[in-house]
């Protein structure tokens, strides 16, 4: 009962919001200078948000410069977040190169040392499987192709939809609409890549310099469908990284690339190896 109670309000609440955000407009609209300022600074920020959203850019950015200097930041930031200027209300107050040297490094620092270290795993991966790359080295040559693939199709993924994301189009509550799509893309980007790195092992490789036992056709099928796997998965937390992060209050631009660059290469190992180790029985 309480909880039919309570959607009943919220939908009550939504439904005057509504009107109350399109009487505000036109009252917004009749005043001007620091009329505004004041009525944006007590009004709440659903409706501020509503009302800027019915003005022009440069006034919008003129009209929270203003309302930054009263002192309200917070406000200021809520309301700049609303309308998609910033992607996170943690994203630093100022432009690019207005801020100073210190606020770029304290933004960066803590992610880019912490994944520095979690890099270390990757070296583990490969030291554990170094009987597999000392019996094949071919496998050590496409070793790098794997992860490489990987990246680059997450940083796409990531660059699309934080563009998305800063023209509105896209948002936290998207995330599995764009899951979907990201995981169609990567199919047909992961068999397409797969399909020439696999003629590139058979064509220009030495299958004399093999071991006994082994063929190209069967290294070949490992390194591709490793490759179809770390694509898939590559592309998909490239594509949905970026809400997650939003949806934490955490900056997409900061955290996305150092982020996915870490996990893709973590996972590319671990996803390489395996696949090789269980298709060509080298354990």
């Amino acid at each position: 009962m309480a909880v039919m109670n309570a959607t009943l309000l919220e939908y009550q609440h939504n439904h005057v919001a509504a009107h109350e955000i399109e009487a505000a407009k036109n009252a917004f609209l009749i005043h001007s200078g620091e009329d505004r300022i004041r009525l944006l600074s007590v009004m709440p920020v659903a409706e501020a948000i509503g009302v800027l959203n019915c003005c022009p850019l440069g006034l919008v950015r003129k009209l929270l410069d203003d309302l930054a200097e009263t002192g309200d930041a917070i406000r200021v930031r809520q309301i700049a977040t609303g309308l998609g200027l910033i992607n996170s209300e943690v994203e630093p107050d100022g432009d690019y190169l207005t801020n100073s040297v210190m606020s770029h490094v304290r933004q960066r620092i803590g992610w880019i040392i912490g994944l520095a270290l979690l890099g270390v795993v990757s070296g583990l991966i490969i030291s554990h499987y170094e009987d597999s790359i000392s019996q094949l080295i071919l496998l050590a040559i496409y070793m790098p192709v794997v992860a490489a693939s990987g990246g680059n199709a997450g940083s796409q993924a990531a660059t699309l939809v934080v563009r998305a994301m800063a023209m509105n189009e896209v948002r936290p509550s998207h995330w599995l609409r764009v899951m979907w799509k990201e995981v169609r893309v990567a199919v047909v980007i992961a068999f397409a890549l797969a399909a020439v790195i696999m003629a590139r092992v058979m064509l220009f490789s030495d299958s004399a310099a093999l071991p006994s036992g082994f063929s190209l056709d069967d290294i070949a099928m490992a390194i591709g469908i490793a490759l179809i796997i770390q694509v898939l998965l590559s592309t998909t937390i490239g594509g949905v990284l970026p809400l997650i992060a939003t949806k934490f209050r955490l900056d997409p631009a900061v955290l996305v690339s150092p982020v996915l660059a870490s996990v893709v290469d973590i996972s590319g190992m671990a996803i390489y190896f395996m696949t090789v180790n269980a298709w060509l029985d080298l354990m």
